[in-house]
């Protein structure tokens, strides 16, 4: 296995035997083809070797896999939701009002107080299952969270969550929830529907969110620092 530390700091030693060896020095252009072919080759194999299974895969591979906690997230022009889940235990946690770069700091602390290591973020779909206009919005938000979540060691994946917003009204609805607390909580049983479908499905059809820059995938594959009392039983 590639790793990138390998890449990134073990020299090359002989760049040129991608071709038959010649008495001739290569020219500028030849070793410049060369070096950009390898690079593109290690990337390759990096990304390759890069498995990031989301938590509800690796808690069904192995029921005493014990990890982080989900943080879902349900991204709108003015207002986000979010919603946590804690093993299977679900719940609405707040209804964010900001946007850009403010946004993505809250949410980055946010999960860090209620020591979330992934983030599911709701993709709308249309109900052919196409992309909108508004995915192309929530695509370009969880790149840049996926950025910053990535220097710490956490993952973003999207989720489908076609339909999440009537199934929100519904729940709350049959919970007895009054007009005006439907209206302020919406956002946050909508992030709490992309949860539940989450699991539902073991995580499966969730797309990871991969940064490009290299040091922050072999940040990814490291995951993040393990919590010394969490896990002190399993020294």
């Amino acid at each position: 296995m590639l790793t990138l530390q390998r890449f990134l700091f073990e020299p090359i030693h002989k760049p040129f035997l991608l071709n038959p060896p010649s008495s001739k020095k290569p020219s500028f252009q030849q070793h410049r083809v060369w070096s950009t072919s390898i690079i593109k080759g290690a990337i390759a194999e990096l990304e390759g070797d890069l498995e990031l299974p989301p938590n509800a895969v690796r808690r069904k591979r192995d029921p005493n896999w014990r990890g982080g906690f989900s943080l879902g997230i349900d991204l709108g022009m003015a207002r986000t939701g979010l919603a946590l889940t804690k093993g299977f235990n679900i719940r609405p946690l707040t209804v964010l009002e900001l946007r850009g770069q403010k946004l993505e700091l809250k949410i980055i602390n946010i999960a860090e107080q209620q020591e979330a290591d992934e983030f599911i973020i709701g993709l709308p779909r249309s109900s052919d299952g196409k992309e909108t206009p508004q995915s192309n919005i929530v695509r370009s938000v969880a790149g840049r969270l996926a950025v910053r979540a990535a220097d710490r060691g956490w993952r973003v994946y999207l989720q489908d969550e076609h339909g999440t917003t009537t199934e929100a009204v519904n729940r709350m609805i049959t919970m007895g929830l009054s007009k005006s607390s439907q209206q302020r909580k919406l956002d946050a049983y909508a992030a709490m529907m992309v949860l539940e479908r989450y699991l539902s499905t073991s995580g499966q059809g969730t797309e990871l969110v991969l940064p490009k820059n290299l040091e922050l995938q072999e940040k990814l594959r490291r995951g993040p620092p393990k919590d010394a009392d969490f896990f002190s039983d399993e020294d």
